[in-house]
């Protein structure tokens, strides 16, 4: 049952240190850190490459083909927000432009993760607001059915609670919950230090096979070398 008609206008953020430790890896080291879980689906893409997000969300539920939340929830926007919105059903429609960009950089929000349909993206591109969207398409939308604002919603299959860290790059979207930022970043320093390590080991020649002990396990797994 979705909960519709409210908007909550008090939701609690990590603190902007945490986010700022985070926002410095990639989705897919964030993505191990976190346990291998809170990835959105992969047809969520961003409309121009170089686009990048991290941040604390508030969370909007639309109805298909309309986009009047959106509106409603640029007013919740603080600085540095990133608006994550899911719809009740499956939609495609282009909820979201350049105008509500604008809006939603006024206040400080840093950009958009929308399992439905975005358009103006030349002119996103050139204000450089991030937008990851299910798709790219010019259909407007209307502003009749109510829907809300900073409630958990479900977007391209990942569970997102208002406060929880969008992070977002090239390789996808993943949700950090708000609970786990500070310690979701000290693993992926760890990660990235190791990283570093096997780095410097592939650019001088050594291979995966003996860098992560697979030679043995390969052997008992049956594996032959035929000349």
């Amino acid at each position: 049952m979705f909960d519709l008609g409210v908007v909550h206008t008090q939701i609690d953020r990590p603190a902007p240190e945490q986010v700022e430790r985070l926002s410095v890896f990639g989705v897919a080291t964030v993505h191990e850190a976190l346990g291998r879980v809170g990835l959105m689906r992969p047809y969520i893409r961003p409309i121009y490459p170089t686009a990048k997000l991290c941040g604390p969300v508030v969370t909007v539920l639309l109805q298909p083909g309309d986009n009047w939340m959106l509106h409603v929830a640029v007013e919740q926007v603080q600085d540095g927000d990133v608006v994550v919105a899911g719809c009740t059903t499956e939609s495609e429609d282009g909820f979201f432009g350049e105008l509500l960009a604008s809006s939603i950089r006024a206040r400080g929000g840093r950009g958009l993760v929308i399992d439905g349909g975005c358009r103006d993206t030349a002119e996103l591109e050139a204000l450089d607001f991030p937008v990851f969207s299910r798709a790219i398409n010019a259909k407007g939308t209307v502003k009749e059915t109510l829907g809300s604002v900073n409630v958990p919603v479900v977007c391209a299959n990942a569970l997102v609670h208002p406060g929880d860290v969008v992070v977002a790059d090239h390789d996808g979207v993943v949700v950090v919950p708000r609970d786990r930022v500070s310690d979701v970043a000290d693993a992926a320093e760890k990660r990235e230090e190791n990283e570093e390590a096997k780095r410097r080991q592939f650019a001088v020649g050594h291979l995966g096979l003996d860098i992560y002990n697979m030679r043995g396990p390969l052997e008992q797994a049956g594996l032959r070398y035929v000349d």
